[in-house]
């Protein structure tokens, strides 16, 4: 093949796969039926490859929710006991517990009743049923925060996105009575208002309680409590890649040492008949 033959074909392939790859792009980018605005990536700690949880952060968050957002959301699959070593002592959180009344029974009479709850007790709920949630929140029903970040597309993100992003409506579009215009959540109009803002709380170890700071918190502590075990997790990986490098190096060696006699055999031709040798 001449070479202005190859170069022609070269350049061809090049328009060719620029061209498909400026359509794929053209039409990921625009499409008229996807509305949605994705979150930009925050860097949080524990997004590191080898990153724990930021546990200071995580105490400050569940200071959030105790405080903002247990008033309406649920975290009905974390016990008490589960606080014990992450954000409180075993003694603090048997404190926390005795706060609540829960039902207990029946009695030696038959009867239900009412005591201090124990670290085995779980989280409890704002509203006695789904009814009563509806009717406090104008038919909309606020989600349980258990796993919140897993069951969101990019949870940290959007869920960081969705608490900081609250403004007006753009021109053009309405909203019905009791929802609030944010832009990341699906079709703009959300029925929980805006929960953070700045001086909204104050912090017990004195954090300056901004709207980011806060934020930044609860998403720490929901993605605790959606991944308790992210930093057993971690370490395993650690543990797991020293020892699989290690056996790399090993399983390199021992190839070597297999295949070195083979790999440095020489053959030779040595013909045992006359003719042969004559040529």
């Amino acid at each position: 093949m001449s070479t202005g033959k190859k170069m022609f074909l070269g350049t061809l392939g090049v328009l060719t796969g620029g061209s498909v790859a400026l359509i794929y792009a053209l039409n990921e980018s625009v499409k008229a039926g996807d509305i949605t605005l994705h979150p930009p990536s925050y860097p949080f700690y524990h997004k590191g490859l080898f990153n724990s949880h930021d546990h200071a952060s995580v105490r400050r968050g569940y200071e959030v929710y105790k405080q903002v957002c247990a008033a309406c959301h649920s975290l009905k699959y974390i016990a008490y006991r589960n606080l014990v070593g992450t954000i409180m002592t075993e003694e603090e959180a048997k404190q926390e517990a005795a706060e609540i009344q829960v039902q207990d029974g029946p009695d030696e009479t038959g009867q239900m009743f009412m005591r201090p709850g124990k670290l085995a007790d779980y989280m409890p709920d704002p509203y006695p049923n789904e009814e009563a949630a509806r009717a406090a929140n104008n038919g909309a029903y606020p989600p349980d925060l258990s796993f919140i970040t897993s069951a969101r597309h990019s949870g940290d993100d959007y869920i960081f996105s969705l608490l900081t992003s609250y403004c007006d409506p753009p021109a053009g579009v309405k909203l019905q009575e009791g929802t609030y215009y944010n832009p990341y959540f699906i079709g703009g109009a959300i029925s929980m208002a805006q929960a953070l803002y700045n001086g909204v709380m104050e912090y017990s170890d004195g954090t300056p309680a901004t709207q980011s700071q806060l934020s930044k918190d609860i998403v720490c502590f929901l993605k605790w409590a959606a991944e308790p075990e992210l930093d057993d997790r971690k370490k395993m990986a650690i543990k797991a890649v020293m020892i699989f490098s290690l056996l790399f190096f090993v399983s390199f060696y021992w190839k070597r040492h297999l295949w070195t006699s083979i790999k440095n055999r020489k053959i030779e031709f040595r013909p045992t008949n006359k003719k042969w040798k004559d040529h």
